[in-house]
C-alpha cells in the first residue's frame, strides 16, 4: 500500500497572539523575527495513521509532501524521524501569495507525480487558519472519495473502513481505495521519535519540487491563481467599557442597574 500524508508549516500555537502584529495596508501579518515553526498537530495525527496502518498491514509506503520554504525541512525531517519512507518539498516564488484552491492544486499535481498512491491523508484542517478545505479540496483534483473527520483508520479486504467523529457521536463509513481521509484529533497521542530514526531522518535527503516540475504554469498557482479575495484583515478593537455600580443596598443597586439600562434602551 503506498500512502501519501500532506503535511503543512504553521507558527507554533503555543505562542501568544499578542506577539503577531497586522499591516493593515497590505493586509497581512508582520512576519515575527525568530519565529518558531511547527508542523500541525493535525497533520502530525495523520502521520500517526499512516504508521498504525503500516503496523495492521505489515508493510506501507509513506511518503510526505508539503507546500512551503527552506524552513519547512524541519517538520518533514520530523516527519522522517516518525518512520516515514521518503519526503517531497515544494518549493518555488510562483507558489507565494496562495490560497486553500491553488495549494490543493500543487499538492494533488505532487501526488499523481508521486505515482500509484493508494491512500492520501491530511489533518482535518490546519491549526493555524482552521479553514479545512485543502484536503477535500485533493480529492476533487484527484477524483476520489473524501472521508472528513476520521479517529480511526483501517483497511478491510481491500476497502477503507473509517471512524468518523461526529458532533454528537461516531459513525463508520467503508469507502473503495484510492482515497482520501482527513484526520481528526480524537486518533490520540502520537508515537515519539527515536533517537536513531532522529539521526537517520537529519541525513536523508529530500526531493524538491518547483511549479514547473509539476507541469503547472504560473496561473495555476500562488497569487495569479488564487480564488479567494482578502477584502480586509485587521486586528478586533476592544471598545468594551466596564462600569461598576455602588449603592447602599442590593435594592438601590437593582435600581441604579434598572435606571441605566432604561437609559440604553435595553429595557
Amino acid at each position: 500500500m503506498k500512502i501519501v500524508v500532506c503535511v503543512k508549516e504553521i507558527p507554533d500555537p503555543d505562542i501568544a497572539a499578542s506577539v503577531f502584529q497586522v499591516d493593515e495596508a497590505a493586509r497581512a501579518v508582520v512576519p515575527v523575527p525568530g519565529l518558531r515553526s511547527v508542523a500541525s498537530p493535525f497533520d502530525e495525527q495523520a502521520i500517526e495513521v499512516a504508521l498504525r496502518l503500516r503496523d495492521q498491514l505489515g508493510s506501507a509506503a509513506i511518503s510526505l509532501v508539503t507546500l512551503g520554504d527552506e524552513t519547512a525541512k524541519a517538520i518533514v525531517k520530523n516527519g522522517l524521524a516518525l518512520g516515514a519512507d521518503d519526503a517531497y518539498l515544494l518549493v518555488d516564488e510562483a507558489f507565494d501569495g496562495g490560497d486553500a484552491t491553488t495549494t490543493a492544486r500543487a499538492l494533488a499535481a505532487a501526488i499523481r507525480k508521486i505515482g500509484g498512491v493508494d491512500l492520501v491523508l491530511t489533518g482535518r484542517q490546519a491549526a493555524d487558519d482552521d479553514a479545512g478545505i485543502v484536503g477535500c479540496g485533493i480529492a476533487e483534483i484527484l477524483g476520489v472519495p473524501a472521508v472528513t473527520f476520521a479517529m480511526d483508520v483501517a483497511v478491510d479486504g481491500g476497502a477503507l473502513v473509517v471512524e468518523r467523529s461526529l458532533g454528537d457521536g461516531s459513525e463508520t463509513v467503508e469507502a473503495p481505495l484510492p482515497a482520501l481521509v482527513t484526520v481528526s484529533h480524537e486518533v490520540g497521542k502520537v508515537r515519539p521519535a527515536s533517537l536513531r530514526e532522529t539521526m537517520k531522518a537529519a541525513r536523508q535527503p529530500l526531493t524538491v519540487g518547483t511549479a514547473a516540475d509539476l507541469e503547472l504554469t504560473a496561473g495555476d498557482v500562488g497569487a495569479a491563481g488564487a480564488r479567494r479575495t482578502l477584502e480586509r484583515l485587521a486586528v478586533p478593537k476592544n471598545d468594551v467599557r466596564c462600569e461598576f455600580l455602588a449603592g447602599e443596598s442590593p435594592e438601590a443597586l437593582a435600581a441604579t442597574l434598572i435606571e441605566r439600562l432604561s437609559a440604553a434602551r435595553i429595557l
